[in-house]
């Protein structure tokens, strides 16, 4: 028992020295640079304020398939969408979302706009990323090797959100700015939203350290000592 208290004790600490040591808040505006960007180390807590673009599923392979790796042979109207895509990424932010939005007289109200699992984007991700130079990935749970790679490459960071608390999360947003692909469904549409102070933490930067993966090295580390009481 004391083995495992230990082994826990560590394990915390080496966590502690990596992501929850004590810094300030450093704010990041978009469009942002790679001097900026460059900046960013994995355990930085950041206020993201400027334009993004929410992108799930739908919106990722309909880039990758038409424009990234151009398997299919886009409408003129989707080469409008990527045109204004292009304006918009170039230096900015991807969020992994799929937000609840109320149109009323006076526009789009955001109700929610909460993180989604980003794990599920990682088959297109890097190649978006190199294509469109995108600096900032926005969602939960971390992405996988191809995505750590493209960080370095671009350079770019992926910023870790907090989940469940979508209604939060909407409450910095200020507006909504537009949408595209409203085809695609209320949460897989390409919303572009002005954020203000988005609070999250960097855990994969642009100098190859993945967060996520060290945290779940780590506990497998501590799975093996508890087995093996």
């Amino acid at each position: 028992m004391l083995g495992l208290k230990k082994a826990s004790a560590d394990l915390g600490r080496e966590k502690s020295d990596v992501s929850l040591r004590e810094k300030p808040m450093k704010k990041v505006t978009l469009p942002t640079d790679e001097k900026s960007v460059k900046s960013l180390e994995v355990g930085d807590y950041v206020l993201l304020s400027g334009l993004i673009i929410t992108a799930r599923d739908r919106a990722h392979k309909w880039m990758y398939e038409n424009f990234v790796n151009q398997e299919k042979i886009p409408t003129a109207e989707d080469v409008m969408v990527y045109e204004r895509l292009k304006t918009l990424l170039a230096d900015g932010a991807i969020y992994h979302c799929g937000p609840i939005i109320k149109e009323n007289q006076s526009g789009w109200e955001i109700i929610s706009a909460g993180p989604t699992t980003s794990e599920r984007e990682e088959p297109y991700e890097a190649a978006i990323m190199r294509h469109f130079r995108v600096r900032v990935v926005l969602g939960k749970g971390g992405m996988g090797e191809n995505t750590r790679k493209a960080c370095q490459e671009v350079p770019a960071v992926y910023l870790h959100a907090v989940g469940g608390a979508a209604v939060v999360a909407a409450k910095r947003v200020k507006r909504v700015v537009e949408v595209l692909k409203p085809e695609f469904g209320m949460p897989e549409s390409i919303w572009v939203l002005e954020i203000q102070d988005f609070p999250c933490v960097v855990t994969m930067d642009a100098w190859g350290f993945n967060l996520h993966e060290e945290v779940l090295r780590r506990s497998e580390g501590l799975f093996q000592h508890m087995i093996s009481l």
